[in-house]
């Protein structure tokens, strides 16, 4: 009996279906063709039944065995003007969430004709502590 005709284990099975995910997850298999494979690993009885199923797939490569070779001519980071937009972020920023917030809570207030909950009020913390931490940077 030669290898084809040996019983294949339950590792041997789950293997090849981590083997088949990860190159569903690569986008080398669709999900159907994915599926048809990995029943016919999980029914697989000897070790020929589970060949083919990998055959058509590239290999990995170990971590180990793998090259990450630096691009030649990397600079540092070049700092990028500020933006007269950059300021947006921080208290003013929060703030006009809130303006938007509130905005919405009183249009639809007005749609149902009855006072709705305020629940831009919970908006309302994260611009309380922003403004705190924007007064604390003008004082330093």
């Amino acid at each position: 009996m030669g290898h084809e005709g040996m019983r294949a284990g339950d590792s041997d099975r789950q293997r090849v279906a981590d083997r088949l995910k990860a190159a569903l997850d690569e986008g080398r298999l669709d999900l159907s063709e994915y599926d048809d494979r990995v029943q016919r690993a999980y029914a697989a009885r000897t070790y020929g039944d589970l060949d083919g199923l990998l055959d058509d797939l590239p290999g990995t490569i170990p971590v180990e065995k793998s090259q990450v070779v630096p691009h030649e001519g990397v600079s540092e980071p070049v700092e990028k003007p500020a933006s007269k937009h950059q300021g947006r972020s921080g208290f003013p920023g929060m703030l006009a969430i809130f303006v938007v917030c509130t905005l919405v809570w009183a249009m639809s207030s007005l749609g149902s004709g009855e006072l709705q909950y305020f629940w831009p009020g919970w908006v309302l913390i994260p611009v309380v502590f922003a403004f705190f931490a924007q007064f604390g940077k003008r004082r330093h």
